[in-house]
């Protein structure tokens, strides 16, 4: 079932053009001999000012006559229909709601809590209100069936080889074009547009946490040292470089290994080092 434009006619011309002259013309009836006729149009008169419906902005009125739908208006202002229609209500806002914290496994099996923020917005009426029972209820269940589903096909950290792959904590942008394509999918029948989806929590289970902390500073400080020792080797070969291009002093295998050894303590320490100045002779 898809939307379609429903009848319906400008309020203020329909009023002031056509039901206020034969509002007039039945009143004028009524002071003379009644008839059947005339009861019969003033009845039908009194019926038609109940056609009137008021439109707000971004909103939608779906039609429906004896269980048929007849259409959809979307016009904002005063308006006019068939008296005989039901008129329902529908929001075209955008609108956003923030899922509550679910607890689900990565594609590696550890545990995290998830939540994510949702805004949507309904852009087919009729099948917002006939295809689905209750549509406000429907994008929060598929919404977080979604999340659980998308939580599972990803690792919370990527891995530091070079086959890494897209992770819940290191790829926002990635991750939530996927949990949008994902809602996107559960909703289309239902009428329902998804303009964007991002995770808003994120985070290890209680259960977990201290471990994992443990393991990410353990990373850190790993992937800290090689940057240092790194360093320090460039260091290394830089200095003693130097001090063979320009001459400053001859230095024998033994002593270079004694020069890398003391450089490297002092730049790869975790503390000051306390220099000694040797005062003698170099030999």
């Amino acid at each position: 079932m898809n939307e379609k434009q429903g009848f319906s006619l400008n309020g203020y011309i329909a009023g002031l053009l056509v039901l206020l002259p034969l509002q007039l013309l039945s009143v004028y009836w009524m002071n003379e001999a009644p008839s059947i006729p005339k009861l019969l149009f003033i009845v039908i008169v009194a019926v038609c000012w109940s056609g009137f419906f008021m439109v707000q902005p971004n909103q939608g009125k779906v039609f429906t006559m004896f269980g048929s739908y007849m259409g959809t208006e979307r016009r904002d202002g005063l308006r006019w229909t068939i008296p005989f229609f039901m008129r329902q209500t529908v929001s075209l806002r955008i609108r956003n709601f923030e899922s509550a914290k679910m607890k689900v496994n990565d594609n590696q099996g550890n545990p995290i809590e998830i939540a994510s923020i949702i805004v949507w917005s309904v852009t087919d009426t009729a099948e917002a209100v006939f295809e689905v029972d209750d549509y406000e209820s429907y994008v929060t269940i598929q919404s977080e069936s979604a999340i659980r589903n998308m939580a599972s096909d990803f690792p919370y950290d990527p891995r530091d080889d070079a086959m890494a792959e897209i992770a819940l904590r290191s790829h926002p942008a990635e991750i939530s074009y996927r949990l949008q394509q994902e809602i996107q999918d559960r909703l289309n029948k239902a009428g329902i547009t998804v303009h964007e989806a991002r995770i808003s929590h994120l985070a290890y289970s209680a259960e977990i946490a201290s471990a994992m902390l443990q393991r990410q500073q353990a990373t850190a400080i790993i992937a800290a040292r090689s940057r240092i020792v790194d360093g320090a080797v460039g260091m290394v070969e830089m200095a003693l470089a130097r001090l063979s291009e320009n001459n400053i002093v001859e230095l024998d295998e033994e002593r270079k290994a004694n020069m890398v050894s003391n450089l490297l303590v002092v730049l790869c320490g975790d503390k000051a080092t306390q220099p000694v100045v040797n005062t003698g002779s170099l030999y």
